[in-house]
């Protein structure tokens, strides 16, 4: 459980430098482009990208820590014996769409890798680098919510960790 909890913490840690990088070159492009100053043309490609792969790693480490998108509302009225059946009706549904997720994402980076696509624009290199994410960050999630489906309490408050704080 200690591994999972640090591979998650991970996963919330690289999405927050990410977005702290992109927040740092964004003001620097900004700041060098007012003041005449050189401004570097790979800073908005890189930004681009930075966006959806701090989101891909976020959602492992939120959905680990109950932090993800959920309808509390129905927590809050049903009973726990049906909250979690709730649970377990969810991640066994999350679990569905993540694998599937992860068999799609693997077949469009294989095509990408097998066709040889390149991206050109201000940097240059294999489309197939900019697929891997999705089915690293899928596979975690699909982890997680098989975690949640053979769990004793699928909602169990061993999940709700402040940053910093061990499983």
């Amino acid at each position: 459980m200690k591994l999972w909890a640090n591979l998650m913490a991970a996963c919330g840690l690289a999405a927050a430098a990410i977005l702290g990088l992109t927040v740092v070159l964004v003001c620097y492009d900004v700041i060098a482009r007012n003041l005449g100053a050189a401004s570097l043309p790979w800073i908005v490609e890189v930004t681009e990208y930075a966006l959806p792969l701090a989101t891909l790693l976020a959602a492992p480490w939120l959905l680990f820590r109950f932090e993800h998108i959920r309808l509390d509302v129905l927590q809050q009225v049903l009973p726990p014996s049906i909250q979690r059946v709730v649970d377990r009706i969810a991640a066994a549904i999350g679990l569905v769409v993540c694998l599937a997720l992860v068999r799609y994402a693997i077949a469009v980076l294989l095509d990408s890798r097998d066709i040889g696509a390149m991206v050109m624009k201000s940097l240059v290199f294999p489309e197939w680098w900019v697929f891997v994410p999705a089915p690293v960050c899928f596979g975690l999630m699909g982890i997680e919510c098989a975690r949640r489906l053979v769990a004793k309490e699928p909602g169990a408050a061993e999940h709700h960790l402040a940053p910093g704080e061990e499983a």
